[in-house]
């Protein structure tokens, strides 16, 4: 069947393209007969910023394409790197084998958290990382004599991924619900959002109170959890939510009083994107098991690991083999992938990205300013490189927000993807003063025109 939308451009090296995707193609995240009307992209390239398609159109990538995308497309020091791996090594099984790329990469995110957590289990996308701090936590409370401390806790509106085991930890209904009876059920707590202030209170405020409802259940129920799951400082997938560094702290304490483990996923928000290299560093506390993903190739190749410290580690080092952590996925620590996130760090370091972003940042916020006066603007929010503003209109206007928006931005060559009537901006490390300028205008344009269409 042809697409309703490319029947306008059947001449257009795009159209076939498009076509044979829709005919062979289960793209993620999508309820498929939407792409009857909704835009389907058919990129060719990517440089810096931008992405094109293959008529020659192109789209700045403001969500950094899935929030993986760091020093942008066809970044040439990070090619470099990866074609120089793929003429040594690219891949083999890392049980009971090691390279230099997965040694390098270890021991430079150990010394990045000051050798607080000093294991890295590796796996390839989020979920999977997810997976393995859950089994790793309820393993390790068996191990140690502790087997009915089973159970989890995530926060209200939580996202950790969509297979089975992060499906349990997640909050989000639309993804959830329909595996209802597949899934084991979680304890779900207050988010400590900072959009609940009332009058006369602080985000602070919120984050304590929240905490405390935590503390709450713990005090009734520890002896059975195992460890609590967090998206440190921004809940991304739930509209990005974000909270003070203080709930970090206060948890912190809390599973330290009731041994609980404390499992940081900072799969979105890590490698620089809150404004810290790690957003738990701005709490000052470090977690039992720390989740990372995405921009660690800076979106080159799929990685994920989990960093742990060493009394988990030891607790499975045994002559038993049951008592190991028998998990396993075969592009484990993946050489290409490896190298690739060598090569991000890299430019962390040589770029003094973290405070470079700090200008960035501030430049952005002060471009965006008409934006937060609008008077259909609420709750307008930046944390380091993440700007989020919830769009006020009428319900009837609400239900069809994300795509309208959408597609209004394609047509000022911006990718943005609302979440909800929650519009939000995640872009790569390298914008100059002439990206920004676009990057904000179109931004402001697309919103005007949507909320008066």
């Amino acid at each position: 069947m042809t697409n309703k939308l490319q029947v306008k451009h059947l001449h257009s090296r795009s159209s076939g393209w498009i076509e044979r995707s829709l005919r062979t193609v289960w793209h993620p995240c999508t309820q498929m007969q939407h792409h009857e009307t909704l835009p389907l992209i058919a990129l060719k390239s990517g440089k810096g910023i931008w992405l094109y398609d293959q008529d020659g159109n192109r789209y700045l990538d403001a969500i950094s394409s899935w929030w993986t995308n760091l020093f942008g497309h066809g970044n040439p020091f990070i090619s470099k790197a990866v074609k120089d791996q793929l003429d040594t090594l690219e891949h083999a099984m890392l049980a009971g084998c090691t390279h230099e790329p997965v040694v390098e990469l270890s021991e430079k995110l150990s010394a990045l958290t000051g050798h607080a957590l000093g294991h890295c289990f590796y796996a390839s996308d989020g979920a999977s990382a997810v997976e393995i701090a859950l089994k790793m936590s309820f393993h390790y409370w068996k191990n140690c004599g502790v087997p009915e401390k089973q159970e989890f806790v995530c926060l209200e509106n939580s996202y950790h991924g969509e297979t089975i085991g992060a499906l349990s930890v997640t909050d989000v209904t639309l993804f959830k619900d329909s595996y209802a009876p597949l899934i084991r059920n979680s304890h779900t707590v207050e988010s400590p959002d900072g959009r609940k202030a009332k009058e006369g209170q602080s985000a602070n405020d919120i984050a304590m109170q929240a905490a405390n409802r935590l503390e709450a259940l713990l005090q009734e129920k520890a002896d059975r959890i195992a460890a609590i799951i967090v998206e440190p400082l921004v809940q991304c997938a739930a509209g990005f939510v974000m909270y003070s560094p203080e709930y970090l702290k206060r948890i912190r304490e809390l599973c330290d009083r009731y041994k609980v483990h404390l499992i940081a996923d900072e799969i979105a928000v890590g490698f620089g994107r809150t404004g810290s290299f790690f957003a738990c560093e701005q709490a000052g506390i470090w977690p039992d098991m720390l989740c990372l993903s995405k921009g660690i190739t800076a979106g080159y190749l799929p990685l994920s690991l989990v960093m742990t410290t060493d009394r988990i580690y030891s607790a499975f080092y045994d002559t038993d083999i049951a008592r190991g952590f028998l998990h396993s996925h075969s592009y484990t620590g993946n050489p290409l992938a490896c190298r690739a996130a060598l090569a991000s760090l890299e430019l962390f370091r040589l770029h003094d990205v973290i405070n470079q972003n700090r200008i960035i940042s501030g430049k952005i916020n002060l471009a965006l300013e008409s934006l937060k006066q609008h008077s259909c603007v609420r709750h307008f929010r930046n944390r380091g490189m993440i700007w989020a503003f919830d769009a006020v209109m009428t319900p009837e206007k609400q239900a069809t927000f994300p795509r309208r928006f959408f597609e209004t931005a394609l047509k000022h060559e911006l990718l943005m993807r609302p979440i909800g009537n929650t519009v939000y901006l995640m872009p790569p490390y390298i914008l100059n003063d002439t990206d920004i300028e676009q990057l904000t205008e179109k931004t402001i344009t697309v919103f005007n025109e949507v909320i008066q269409a």
